[in-house]
């Protein structure tokens, strides 16, 4: 099968597309078709290492696992023993962080992990794209306690996560305020948010509203540079570290300082469960991830090249069929 392996860490030009052999699905697992998947910051940095502490998990020299892809969309091809939650001709969605592998033809996923059945009608260009984004919005909104009539100002609300996060809080009964590049404003309206901030032409730090929350889906502000945003209550929640990983001593902190401006760091939560939410919002039409552009396998450097401009709208897929 053609696979994107990638058996150093560097630059995009360290993957190639070489034949491997198909993978044989182990008891209680399925060996999948695929049809698409993604590229994405999480693929981009296991590809590149970066930050460096990450190759504590991946292999200190050389990564572990060869074949990136977090996300998948195909079709159940085979069955190992004691498969009984799906069958084959299924076509099913996912994700696969830590595994990997979905940058390939063929891929397995134990039936137990996030992996569910795609809604009828929904592409599976659209399932692929369905899973990073929508999950780490989840978390981080859980983990803020967000609720309706609330006010959410969401900065990066074209990226992957950001997007997910607008529908989310839409969906929520969530005021939502969006902070995207102004000539994708009708874009992010349509998803749900109330108002848009045009960061080219307004510095959003100058809102004189404040929020209930400060979702920063990008990881470039601080809980600093915020602050001033929040309301004595608000919560502060980033995608990322934060610089110098201040956000995971900061939120430390935060579990003390309940009731005032805090800041909150969330685990994603990566099981069936939270697929099968995706699922039912996918077939309810309440959630569409955004699709900037898809490329053949074939044309993967190209993607990862893309995706580390920062530009991109929603997310990059990869069709291999």
């Amino acid at each position: 099968m053609r696979a994107a392996v990638n058996l150093r860490y560097g630059p995009p030009d360290v993957v190639s597309v070489t034949e491997v052999p198909v993978p044989e699905p182990g008891d209680g697992e399925l060996l999948i078709r695929v049809d698409a998947t993604t590229v994405n910051r999480t693929d981009c940095a296991y590809r590149a290492a970066r930050p460096f502490f990450m190759r504590s998990f991946t292999g200190l020299r050389r990564p572990r696992r060869t074949i990136l892809g977090t996300e998948f969309a195909g079709e159940v091809v085979g069955l190992g023993e004691g498969v009984d939650r799906f069958a084959v001709g299924d076509l099913v969605f996912g994700y696969c962080e830590g595994r990997f592998g979905a940058h390939a033809e063929y891929a397995v996923a134990p039936q137990t992990s996030s992996v569910a059945t795609v809604p009828a009608g929904v592409p599976l260009t659209t399932a692929a794209a369905a899973t990073e984004g929508f999950h780490y919005a989840r978390s981080a909104l859980r983990r803020a306690g967000v609720g309706p009539g609330q006010h959410v100002l969401v900065i990066g609300a074209t990226g992957g996560i950001g997007s997910a996060a607008v529908q989310q809080l839409a969906a929520m009964g969530v005021n939502v305020t969006a902070v995207c590049a102004g000539e994708h404003a009708d874009v992010v309206l349509e998803l749900g948010a109330d108002r848009v901030v045009d960061y080219l032409t307004e510095d959003f730090r100058d809102l004189p509203q404040q929020f209930h929350l400060v979702f920063d889906a990008v990881g470039k502000s601080s809980f600093g540079r915020c602050r001033r945003l929040l309301r004595p209550d608000g919560v502060y929640v980033s995608s990322e570290l934060g610089p110098g990983w201040q956000n995971l001593p900061l939120s430390l902190v935060g579990t003390m300082r309940r009731g005032h401006r805090r800041v909150v760091f969330p685990f994603p939560e990566d099981n069936q469960s939270v697929v099968e939410e995706i699922r039912d919002h996918l077939a309810a039409g309440t959630f569409r991830p955004l699709i900037d552009r898809t490329y053949p396998l074939e044309d993967i450097v190209a993607a990862h090249r893309f995706v580390e401009t920062g530009q991109k709208i929603g997310n990059v897929v990869i069709t291999l069929s």
